[in-house]
């Protein structure tokens, strides 16, 4: 069972806000993580250090739902993050050890396969709440 603190959407936008306002280089930035990617090789797992989860209730399954009111697809850097919708309802949030910068994450498992992908919590207009 995750033991981290369910964050709710106030607090999810005091995260994009305090992560974009960050400048200091850093590794984590050497892919563009504005929309959803495979967490790049030149970003060691162990320099994200998990701080909150958008999951509900690890007991009920969450829904495989997108929300995409713009036309927006799931990797576009436009695409808004609604933590109700899939992925977003899958995610944990790992702050970078070294800069501080936040970054959604989840496991994508597939037939094959198992990708874990992040997506930086840096814009905190694109935070919806739909209902």
């Amino acid at each position: 069972m995750n033991d981290l603190p369910r964050l709710d959407d106030e607090q999810l936008r005091q995260l994009a806000q305090q992560s974009a306002a960050i400048t200091q280089a850093c590794n984590c930035v050497s892919v563009d993580a504005s929309g959803w990617t495979s967490l790049p090789l030149s970003l060691p797992e162990q320099q994200l250090q998990d701080i909150g989860t958008l999951l509900q209730d690890p007991y009920i399954e969450p829904t495989f739902a997108e929300y995409h009111p713009e036309a927006t697809r799931y990797a576009s850097p436009q695409a808004p993050v609604a933590p109700r919708h899939f992925p977003y309802n899958r995610c944990n949030l790992a702050r970078c050890t070294r800069c501080a910068r936040v970054y959604l994450r989840y496991t994508e498992a597939g037939g094959y396969f198992v990708d874990r992908r992040i997506r930086a919590l840096n814009a905190p207009a694109l935070i919806h709440d739909p209902t």
